[in-house]
């Protein structure tokens, strides 16, 4: 695929077609508190998240906050487009080696939280190996509804947004420090997901 269609870098904080709008916090609960110190919160949530190892974190403040992330939405019963792009993400974890979880991070978040508990997403893990410096994520249906909203992931038919097999398979990276986003579809080669995540890092 060429890669001027594969992939663009957005700046600024114009982020998945500029879906990234200011939105109150729905609910931070276990007594984590926002700050506002950085203008970047009003772009992104701090909304509270649980990993697949039971530990909370803010969304903004501990996960993405001058980091270089790569983000993506899935859920663990998903059997067509999760199962590619975690496939897809497992082998680009392989490639960047022991840079995951020290200078750069991933996370995937489920869209069923109902359904995905700590434990499921352990086993299903499992299944692809996934390293450390990888967390799969998990908030409440209201701050997951207003996540994946603020990643352009909604639908103006109720029908369709109300439909996880409908959800896009996109893959967003991050540089917080320089505010450059890129991403890629679930459909690139983990040697095309390693060039664009690596393209949000300045030379």
């Amino acid at each position: 695929m060429d890669r001027n269609r594969r992939q663009f870098v957005l700046y600024g904080g114009a982020v998945a077609g500029a879906s990234l709008l200011t939105i109150g916090i729905l609910s931070l609960p276990l007594g984590l508190e926002p700050s506002k110190s950085d203008s970047s919160y009003d772009r992104l949530p701090n909304t509270i998240l649980q990993s697949q190892d039971g530990k909370s974190y803010r969304f903004y403040e501990d996960l993405v906050k001058d980091k270089i992330v790569a983000i993506n939405f899935f859920y663990t019963k998903c059997r067509n487009v999760c199962r590619l792009t975690i496939q897809n993400l497992a082998e680009t974890q392989r490639l960047l080696g022991g840079r995951v979880g020290r200078d750069i991070f991933m996370y995937s978040i489920t869209l069923q939280p109902e359904i995905d508990t700590p434990e499921t997403i352990k086993e299903y893990v499992k299944v692809y190996d996934v390293q450390p410096g990888w967390l799969f994520l998990r908030g409440s249906r209201a701050d997951t509804d207003m996540l994946r909203r603020k990643f352009g992931l909604a639908s103006s038919d109720p029908a369709i947004d109300a439909d996880p097999n409908q959800h896009i398979g996109n893959i967003w990276f991050s540089n917080d420090a320089t505010d450059r986003w890129a991403a890629s579809t679930p459909f690139d080669s983990p040697e095309e997901i390693v060039e664009t995540l690596l393209s949000v890092i300045p030379a």
